[in-house]
């Protein structure tokens, strides 16, 4: 999810080059130094009786945060308008913020919430590199990661529900027919996404297998977004 989408606006934009190796790896160790920062939120309150629990993950944020802020200031000088970047992702990370202080971080809107700013990323890294606003790939990957948030819910924590399982499904589903409208081709990929929604919940996959399947079918949706894009 933290590259797929990046990788996708890198590779279609006109001049991939350095300045998008800069913007990767402020989006990971950024991405690193909130996970941290949101660990300390939600384990004052889990562990309250064990206050260095907490504590332990407030070097990580300061430290990756200090290396985010590093390699993106400079670029953020170059183009102003990453700020307008960073604001548009701001009301998605104060929801993952407040899920976690809340200690409801598997929570499917949590989820969903962290999915939009990954696939934001393809808009970011494709103006960065001289390119427009490719909306299309971008909305792939949305529906795409978002599928994923309850199809792995089946797999793995609330497998056997069946509630999830058809939330799951009915988004697969709808998925196919969006995604035909932004290239017929996609809808190849999408129905095997689709398939996979379908076949594999119940089966007793574990969970490496599960892991495994995803990369793959996230190499499969950058494949596809480079090639028909």
């Amino acid at each position: 999810m933290l590259t797929v989408p990046f990788l996708a606006g890198t590779f279609l934009s006109p001049h991939p080059g350095p300045r998008h190796a800069a913007l990767l790896a402020a989006w990971l160790l950024g991405y690193a130094a909130v996970f941290h920062a949101q660990q300390w939120l939600r384990l004052r309150k889990v562990a309250a009786r064990r206050p260095a629990v907490a504590r332990r993950h407030v070097r990580p944020a300061l430290v990756l945060g200090a290396a985010s802020a590093l390699a993106g200031i400079p670029l953020v000088v170059l183009h102003p308008w990453l700020l307008l970047a960073g604001a548009a992702a701001a009301p998605f990370l104060a929801v993952n913020t407040r899920y976690a202080s809340r200690n409801r971080e598997r929570a499917l809107v949590n989820g969903l919430a962290a999915v939009v700013p990954a696939c934001g990323m393809l808009l970011v890294a494709a103006r960065l590199g001289g390119g427009g606003l490719p909306w299309a790939p971008a909305a792939a990957c949305l529906l795409y990661f978002g599928g994923t948030v309850p199809y792995v819910k089946t797999m793995i924590r609330e497998r056997g529900s069946r509630t999830h399982l058809c939330g799951s499904v009915a988004w697969h589903a709808a998925a196919v027919p969006l995604a035909a409208l932004l290239s017929p081709w996609l809808a190849i990929p999408f129905a095997a996404y689709l398939a996979r929604a379908v076949a594999l919940p119940g089966r007793g996959v574990r969970v490496p297998v599960v892991g495994a399947i995803e990369l793959a079918a996230s190499a499969g949706l950058l494949t596809a977004l480079l090639l028909v894009f």
